[in-house]
């Protein structure tokens, strides 16, 4: 299947070559990473998440990026918790965030900071002006302690999945529950987005931006045509928040092209689906669903908009589909970078295993590392040898061109 990538949203394209795929990525320390979930919104239950604190990764931090580099991590995402640092007219309190970044610079592991990972400080509303200011703020404050911390250049996400933030929030999912709201909610959220990368660059101007969002491909069903105008419109919705971001759309929210930095793609198994049809296409049967958009074709049509520095910012698959998710990934980036996409980097995200929003109870068994319930109550990070034998061959694959 073909993509159509006749529309190019940058204003300057970046020259092609074809020597590009064979050259080491320099955009991150190492170009295999480690995500650790860091979600803190409230759930249905009306419950506010902690998954750093579930996971133990803030009391083991420094232990899980020692884990990272066992396995030839040198970078990672992880989290601040904005509900935690945050204390309004009281200031900032940084206690829960110093010992993680501590702990990081003394194991030599570069991080790419989310400062807003679905979830807020108690009492603000996301629709609010308020929001824009508040977030402006703390983005401002978070780039002083780092830049008072170290001299390293500082990687931010400043707003992870807008587009799924929104959708999620706009539903029966995310707090505030606020149904019909998607526009409104994706609107404040860019406005505070771009001020707060304005108040990080005056800060730190050597600051680099990532944009996680999900990357998917929605299709109408076989026997229904009549939506396929329908399910492009909803496919093409996916680019929205970069647009926006880069001033390409809605101008007025204050986008620009110099905050359009790193674009982060995170995909997995259930990126692709049919509208109002049979659900997702079934990567894992066999023979796959002859629509099944391979991730890089995906990759490239987003490379070819933007002509952006892209890696995958997510990825990861459940049980015993690990390996074999893995092993696929891992091939289909090296196709998109012998065919020119320059991709700078894999995140096995989550790195270790995480428990599900709604019920902590149920782990995703998702993770590079699973759990072991000590006696103690601790969390002992077991390594999953299945997925890491995968993750060895993966990465044996794309050091043939020099990923590593």
């Amino acid at each position: 299947m073909n993509l159509d990538t006749s529309f190019d949203s940058s204003p300057v394209a970046a020259p092609k070559s074809s020597a590009i795929s064979l050259c080491a990525p320099r955009l991150f320390q190492s170009f295999w990473m480690g995500g650790f979930e860091c979600a803190t919104h409230i759930n249905t239950a009306g419950r506010r998440l902690d998954m750093i604190a579930g996971v133990q990764h803030d009391s083991q931090a420094e232990h899980d990026y020692a884990l990272l580099k066992s396995q030839g991590m040198q970078a990672t995402r992880d989290g601040l918790r904005w509900h935690r640092i945050d204390r309004g007219s009281q200031g900032y309190d940084w206690s829960s965030f110093e010992p993680m970044f501590d702990a990081a610079a003394r194991q030599g592991v570069q991080v790419i900071w989310d400062i807003c990972h679905y979830g807020w400080p108690d009492g603000l509303d996301v629709l609010s002006p308020a929001f824009v200011d508040r977030y402006v703020r703390f983005a401002r404050a978070v780039a002083q302690f780092v830049r008072n911390k170290s001299d390293e250049v500082p990687f931010y996400a400043p707003m992870n999945e807008i587009n799924f933030l929104c959708w999620g929030a706009a539903r029966d999912l995310i707090y505030p529950f606020a149904f019909g709201r998607d526009n409104d909610i994706k609107h404040n959220l860019i406005r505070a987005t771009v001020a707060g990368c304005a108040a990080i660059l005056d800060v730190d101007p050597r600051a680099r931006f990532v944009y996680p969002e999900p990357i998917v491909k929605v299709l109408p069903p076989r026997h229904r045509p009549d939506l396929a105008a329908q399910a492009r419109q909803h496919h093409e919705s996916q680019f929205e928040a970069w647009n926006m971001i880069a001033g390409y759309q809605e101008p007025s929210l204050g986008g620009d092209p110099r905050f359009l930095d790193i674009l982060g793609a995170n995909f997995y198994h259930s990126n692709e689906w049919e509208i109002e049809g049979n659900g997702r296409l079934r990567w894992e049967d066999e023979p796959r669903d002859d629509r099944w958009v391979p991730l890089h074709k995906l990759l490239t049509d987003i490379y070819r908009r933007y002509r952006r520095p892209l890696f995958v910012a997510e990825t990861s698959h459940f049980g015993s589909g690990r390996a074999r998710w893995i092993l696929e990934v891992a091939d289909e980036v090296l196709k998109a970078r012998r065919e020119g996409t320059p991709i700078d980097g894999i995140c096995l995200y989550p790195v270790i295993d995480r428990y599900d929003w709604q019920d902590a109870n149920h782990w995703h068994n998702s993770g590079l590392w699973d759990f072991q319930h000590a006696s103690d109550g601790k969390l002992v990070r077991t390594l999953n040898q299945t997925y890491a034998s995968a993750l060895t061959k993966s990465r044996q694959l794309l050091a043939s061109i020099g990923c590593v």
